[in-house]
This record gives C-alpha cells, sequence and structure tokens, in this order.
C-alpha cells in the first residue's frame, strides 16, 4: 500500500514538473531590446538614408557600448528612437547627471557620425578610429 502510495506520489511530481516546464517553454518570449529600438527608430530614418535599420541598430550598438551610465544612455536611446538624431531632454537624466549630457555627446560623436555616414563598416573597424 505505502509503495503504491509512494509511486502514485512520485508519477504526480514528474507530470506536474513536465507540464511546468512546457508552460515556460510555450510563454512568449520578453522583447529584445535593440529590436525594439530599431523598430522605433527606423520610421525617423527613411527618407534620410538608404538603411534606416542598419543605421538604427548602429547607434544601438554603439550606444550600449559606449555610454557607461546606465541613466544616460537610456537618455540617448530614448532620444535616438524618438527623433531619428542622438538626443538627450534633461528631464530624461537625474539633475546629479545632467552635467554629464556634453560629454555623452562628445563621447558618442564619431560612432554616430560613422553609423550614418559608414553604416556598412563593421563595428570593430568602425571604433578602431582613424
Amino acid at each position: 500500500m505505502l509503495l503504491r502510495f509512494c509511486t502514485a506520489a512520485v508519477a504526480t511530481t514528474l507530470l506536474l514538473i513536465g507540464s511546468a516546464q512546457a508552460q515556460m517553454r510555450s510563454q512568449p518570449r520578453l522583447p529584445d531590446p535593440r529590436g525594439e529600438f530599431v523598430r522605433q527608430c527606423a520610421p525617423h530614418m527613411v527618407g534620410r538614408w538608404a538603411h534606416p535599420e542598419s543605421v538604427c541598430g548602429c547607434l544601438h550598438d554603439y550606444a550600449a557600448a559606449t555610454v557607461e551610465d546606465s541613466d544616460l544612455r537610456e537618455a540617448l536611446l530614448r532620444g535616438i528612437s524618438e527623433t531619428g538624431v542622438p538626443t538627450i531632454e534633461t528631464h530624461w537624466v537625474p539633475p546629479a547627471k545632467q552635467s554629464q549630457i556634453a560629454a555623452t555627446f562628445t563621447k558618442i560623436a564619431k560612432p554616430t557620425l560613422q553609423c550614418m555616414f559608414e553604416p556598412a563598416l563593421p563595428q570593430t573597424q568602425a571604433s578602431s578610429g582613424g
């Protein structure tokens, strides 16, 4: 009797675990932040550039790799995705970091130009400077 009870308990547990794993696999994935950024940015680039998705993807990659501070990086990405150009509104950044906005633009200036005018360059080649 005890053996039947234990077998039933183990079988039920295995079924529940399998069901939970299947449910986790079937849940939709969270959106890709880069893909979402490109989706929002590209319409602002249409008509300006031959390959708006490439320019937006390049801008995202450089901003993500170059701007270490998360508040400034998020503000910069927001500005690009909303306007198609590197923009940071001061009210998007905590007051203590607003003085760093100009330095952020200086840091991103060359990569931004490379993205816009040389989007075919691989990031490693473009970031090596010149």
